[in-house]
């Protein structure tokens, strides 16, 4: 099937999203549209799925013009999507929401065995290993996006829309998702992949699409450089490098020793860890995704309930305090969920940047607050973070993934620090912001404010990191100089000591991330 969009021009009041946007993508490829957060890429494909209305242009199928006054008209005519926020109700199974909207019946009744045999047959023939009744809640993310996409392909999707499918996955489940994107392709299904990193555009891609600020402005092959595309994307030329001064480290101001964590099914997920922060500097923590970062961020937050050892911040002990003491402490905290943890989504841009200080002055007291000093706040921090939207009084739930990601690092940062803890902190953001991201943490180190930085993208981590802390399976492998080799921490990751790690780099071993990630998992 061959889609084209020709001039399709979208507005919300004054705000144009979508230029006269011209887009054809042939049968049987993948297509990316490569664009900064809040670039038009959403926006043009709610348009093309029926969710939104275009006030110009038209779509073709063929090259027959097409009106689609929902998604119900969309997924008919052989268009699916898998949304960057899924669309699925936790408590139901695989199976139940894969049918959802077009269920099979037997007698009148839900055919749960037709919906259970449609969810085997697809997972059957991409691998997706899904079991039809698992509930979609107690899924890891890459496995509920596996739904999604049976979901769309349940439906005999010709062209499917991946909206950021990898903002939320680790390298391992990124691997896994382009694997099965070739896969569809090399079937016949159409894919248009959102994105705005770099890399897996070139890896996966057949051909690119660059929008900026809602307006096409070019075309690029996947052997384009990576400079090249990222200079198109944001308007500049931008440092895919960054270029960072020494750390010059004082003294100790985290303290931490021997913390354990125990869930509630009584399985210990931090098992003595203990290291030391300084005041400027970045300790990195890099490890596979599920080996106790969640656990030790959240330890040091008081979100977590079973919690033994200490964790003393300029000689004050953390662990016993409530969250909100410890923010009052003066620490900056970037949760790794944004949607979950970081944001109340129907508070507005502005009220969502002094959820830590609104009753603090000038923000409010314990009584009121105080809308003019919110406002004049979220002015400054649009202005200065670069935070896409037709207002701050707009609901933060309008934003992009990426604009939401910079309001969260734009409050941790807003104020005078103790510590700053920032998990994932560019999850979801494009090449530019990152770049302006990683000069504000590093500003925070050089301020000599001790920060942690806890990532599964080796690129940010070797990028930040004065030191680094590889985790594995809830205890700190082990502590390593920033500058230490991908592969050598790569196989840390997968459970090496540092010692072996060297000696099996220097020997000649080296292997993909993915590996790295795979070895992890299943060491």
């Amino acid at each position: 099937m061959k889609l084209e969009l020709r001039e399709i021009t979208k507005t919300f009041g004054t705000f144009v999203a979508n230029d006269a946007i011209d887009l054809v993508i042939e049968p049987g490829e993948i297509h990316s549209l490569l664009g900064e957060n809040g670039a038009g890429k959403s926006t043009l494909m709610n348009v093309l799925y029926g969710l939104y209305r275009p006030d110009g242009g038209q779509i073709l199928i063929d090259d027959q013009p097409v009106r689609f006054t929902g998604p119900g008209d969309a997924m008919a005519a052989g268009i699916g999507m898998v949304h960057q926020h899924f669309m699925l109700v936790p408590v139901f199974t695989v199976a139940e929401n894969v049918v959802l909207g077009h269920e099979p019946t037997k007698g009148g009744m839900l055919d749960i065995a037709a919906a259970r045999e449609l969810v085997r047959e697809i997972s059957a023939r991409f691998g997706f290993d899904l079991d039809p009744d698992a509930l979609v809640e107690d899924l890891p993310v890459g496995a509920q996006q596996r739904v999604e996409i049976v979901k769309a392909l349940s439906r005999h999707a010709e062209v499917l829309v991946l909206d950021e499918p990898t903002a939320v996955l680790t390298p391992h489940e990124t691997d896994e998702l382009m694997n099965i994107m070739r896969q569809l392709r090399n079937e016949g299904t159409s894919i248009v992949f959102i994105t705005h990193k770099l890399r897996e555009v070139k890896a996966v891609s057949d051909r690119i699409t660059v929008i900026r600020r809602g307006k096409v402005v070019g075309t690029a092959d996947p052997s384009a450089d990576q400079a090249d595309l990222a200079s198109l994307m944001v308007g500049r030329q931008v440092s895919l490098a960054l270029d960072k001064a020494p750390a010059a480290p004082g003294e100790v101001a985290l303290q931490v020793s021997d913390l354990r964590v125990t869930d509630d099914a009584g399985v210990r997920t931090l098992d003595g860890v203990s290291f030391d922060v300084h005041r400027g500097e970045v300790l990195a923590v890099a490890g596979v995704q599920g080996n106790g970062q969640t656990e030790l961020t959240e330890a040091l937050l008081g979100l977590q309930d079973n919690v033994q050892g200490s964790a003393v911040l300029h000689g004050a002990e953390l662990v016993g305090r409530s969250t909100k003491q410890i923010l009052d402490a003066g620490i900056g905290f970037v949760p790794e969920d944004r949607t979950h943890d970081a944001l109340v989504p129907d508070f507005s841009v502005a009220e969502n940047l002094v959820l830590d200080q609104f009753n603090r002055a000038p923000y409010g007291s314990a009584l009121s607050m105080n809308p003019t000093a919110v406002r004049t706040n979220a002015d400054t921090l649009v202005g200065d973070f670069d935070v896409r939207t037709d207002s701050p009084q707009n609901a933060v739930s309008t934003l992009s993934g990426g604009n939401q990601q910079k309001v969260v690092m734009a409050r941790a940062l807003n104020r005078e620090l103790s510590l700053l803890i920032a998990s994932q902190p560019t999850r979801g953001v494009d090449v530019g912001s990152i770049e302006f991201l990683h000069r504000r943490i590093l500003g925070e180190r050089d301020k000599g404010t001790p920060v942690i930085i806890v990532s599964t993208e080796l690129d940010e981590v070797t990028q930040l990191a004065d030191r680094i802390a590889v985790m594995y399976r809830g205890t700190i492998l082990g502590i390593v100089p920033g500058d230490t080799d991908r592969d050598v921490l790569g196989l840390m990751m997968a459970g090496y000591t540092a010692e072996a790690a060297r000696e099996a780099v220097a020997s000649g071993a080296r292997t993909t991330d993915s590996q790295l990630a795979d070895e992890g998992e299943l060491a």
